[in-house]
């Protein structure tokens, strides 16, 4: 029925009403009963045209009682001091915000007033993290034409958090594991917040489960300007953008900073230099289409940069500057009469080195000479590699071409890197804080960690040979369909790379410590 339509029958039944009252009706009664008509007529419009607007995974889950993903949220706690803090990101790359909530001391915790008291902030606190590591790179699907089932993957993702099951291993047919709810959602993933914050936000909203959701991207922008308004802002500068494809494509980052340069009145000209980080959060997280642990020759299924002048090629005439690490098949290529005719990318460090150099490149043939001040890494999988980016922001600084330091003018002296990890957990204190839930146990943290695995029951076909989902099947996918592609199960020693996990042991000690007596 159409909002016309409707209108016009409340209209007549109205008049209707008014007409059949009794001569002794008080003018009051009828003001009364011409509200409850209209409240009610209003009620159901406001419905129906909400209800169309939410996206087929938001309706199965609030509507649906017959779907797999009906959440009735009904049976959700009213208490929520003593729930979960629930994070989830695409892949392992999320758990440097874990770490940076695990660890974080910028508030006393009697108070709440900023300032660090040598006791952890989120000190008792229980943590369910979620790696929706078979359905990974998230930054491929609006590149493919599916970000439409990326909205889809992230409430999925939030509904697990939320929802008090999981899958003991892939061969159950129903999830038997339980496991508690959560308190507050944070996505740990600048691409599932840039495309499913909005109907994530949605889903709570009508939930009236009281859940609130935090995403990286506008806690990485207003990071960014504090810490350059520390030393002043007061001449023109670039800020770069590293990140997925999907969250480049998405402009989040681009809309997020304009709309903190208007609401805050700044007048000083900023530049903004946006990169697509071309397999990096895949590299970190082995993905074999752009790693490969067994390669030693270039292989026909690398999905990675190659040779060419493009955004997301491989420039030869750069080599020097990219300075790749050639030992231990960490670059895969084929060279006649001297010169490189395949290039392959086959360590994390060498993505890296590729996707920073590239963004500086593009800014120097820019032509505008205004210093680099920062680059926010967009992607929660790249602080894993600071160490090499910070590598390669001395390397260029130093490097000369032809007798000239072509770079060193561009890169700010105070540059910094930003990480929205630490902001990302800051607010989500705040948040808890001023909602009175957070769980101030005296007993020590904990965490249970999930990941997502293809289901066993998928055809072969659908599958590689290492037993992940093929590229073609994993972009192939439709919104609103009942099958059960993946499941989540307990992080292990089986579905967490080997290089991953001491990755993860040297750079994020908190998290490491929590998570390695689990694994089995």
């Amino acid at each position: 029925m159409t909002k016309q339509k409707s209108s016009s029958i409340a209209n007549t039944a109205i008049l209707f009403t008014i007409n059949s009252l009794n001569m002794k009706t008080t003018y009051f009664q009828i003001l009364v009963l011409l509200s409850l008509v209209f409240f009610t007529t209003s009620c159901k419009d406001t419905k129906v045209v909400q209800a169309e607007e939410l996206i087929p995974i938001v309706k199965k889950a609030l509507l649906d009682t017959n779907s797999i993903y009906y959440a009735n949220f009904a049976l959700y706690p009213t208490e929520k001091q003593m729930l979960s803090i629930g994070v989830f990101d695409s892949g392992t790359g999320g758990l440097t915000v874990l770490e940076k909530m695990l660890s974080l001391d910028k508030f006393d915790n009697i108070t709440g007033k900023p300032g660090g008291d040598k006791i952890l902030d989120f000190a008792g606190e229980h943590f369910i993290y979620l790696a929706d590591q078979a359905n990974m790179p998230y930054g491929n699907y609006d590149a493919v034409g599916k970000s439409d089932y990326l909205k889809e993957l992230a409430v999925k993702d939030a509904l697990f958090l939320m929802g008090n099951k999981y899958y003991a291993n892939q061969f159950e047919e129903n999830p038997t594991g339980e496991k508690p709810r959560v308190k507050i959602l944070v996505i740990a993933c600048n691409t599932a917040t840039a495309y499913g914050l909005k109907d994530i936000q949605t889903l709570l909203g009508k939930s009236n489960t009281g859940v609130k959701v935090i995403g990286v991207i506008n806690a990485g922008v207003k990071a960014t300007f504090e810490e350059l308004q520390k030393n002043g802002i007061d001449s023109p500068f670039a800020i770069g953008v590293l990140a997925t494809p999907g969250t480049i494509s998405s402009r989040a980052y681009m809309r997020t900073i304009n709309e903190y340069i208007r609401d805050h009145k700044i007048k000083i000209p900023i530049m903004v230099i946006n990169q697509k980080g071309y397999g990096f959060a895949e590299a970190v997280d082995r993905e074999s289409d752009f790693i490969s642990s067994e390669a030693n020759s270039p292989r026909s299924n690398y999905r990675g940069p190659r040779i060419g002048k493009g955004d997301d090629s491989l420039d030869i005439s750069l080599m020097k500057i990219y300075n790749f690490d050639f030992k231990d098949n960490n670059m895969l290529y084929t060279m006649e009469n001297g010169n490189y005719t395949k290039l392959q990318l086959n360590s994390a460090a060498n993505y890296a080195r590729f996707n920073l150099v590239s963004l500086i490149e593009k800014h120097r043939l820019s032509g505008s000479n205004v210093p680099l001040k920062a680059v926010i890494l967009g992607c929660t999988h790249y602080p894993f590699l600071i160490n090499t980016l910070n590598d390669v922001i001395n390397e260029m600084r130093n490097i000369k071409v032809n007798g000239k330091n072509i770079y060193k003018s561009i890169i700010a002296d105070d540059f910094i890197f930003i990480d929205p990890a630490i902001y990302t957990a800051i607010e989500c204190y705040n948040v808890l804080r001023a909602d009175s839930n957070l769980a101030l146990r005296i007993t020590e943290q904990e965490l249970n960690a999930y990941i997502s695995v293809p289901n066993n029951l998928l055809k072969s076909t659908n599958l590689t040979p290492d037993g992940k989902l093929t590229y073609n099947f994993k972009y192939g996918r439709n919104v609103g369909t009942e099958e059960i592609t993946t499941k989540q199960v307990p992080f292990s020693k089986s579905n967490i790379d080997a290089e991953n996990l001491t990755r993860i042991e040297n750079l994020l000690p908190y998290t490491y410590s929590l998570i390695y007596p689990t694994l089995y």
